[in-house]
């Protein structure tokens, strides 16, 4: 299963050289994964479970400007028992420009102590 969702480069994202200034791949990917979790119920905290980064690995492919619709697709392509990976791809046009891998822990809300996903938390990203 996978999530795509479309951002679109603002002007104060890119950075003397004209392109999306690198950290901000890493935010829009988090928009991406929470979007994409919201699609659950639109308050998957209310379970008792939400995520927190444990990794991040991303190459860069080429260069992504100053109002150009960014195309993330994201899937889970792990999971653990606590955990799972989100790869990313990230495109303009056919053209692309990221790819990444996203390591999530499950933890409880609050505490931050990991736990595993609810069942239907996880059937909803496809585990």
């Amino acid at each position: 299963m996978t999530y795509t969702q479309t951002i679109r480069v603002r002007y104060g994202e890119v950075d003397a050289q004209g392109v999306v200034f690198n950290a901000h791949y890493l935010a829009y990917l988090d928009d991406v994964s929470d979007t994409w979790l919201r699609t659950f119920d639109g308050n998957f905290e209310e379970t008792g479970w939400e995520i927190m980064l444990r990794r991040a690995d991303l190459t860069w492919h080429g260069p992504a400007g100053v109002h150009d619709d960014l195309v993330v697709t994201a899937e889970v392509v792990r999971w653990g028992t606590t955990s799972f990976d989100m790869a990313f791809e990230v495109r303009v046009d056919d053209r692309l420009v990221l790819t990444a891998t996203v390591y999530y822990v499950g933890v409880s809300v609050g505490d931050h102590v990991p736990m595993p996903p609810p069942q239907a938390v996880r059937a909803h990203l496809g585990g």
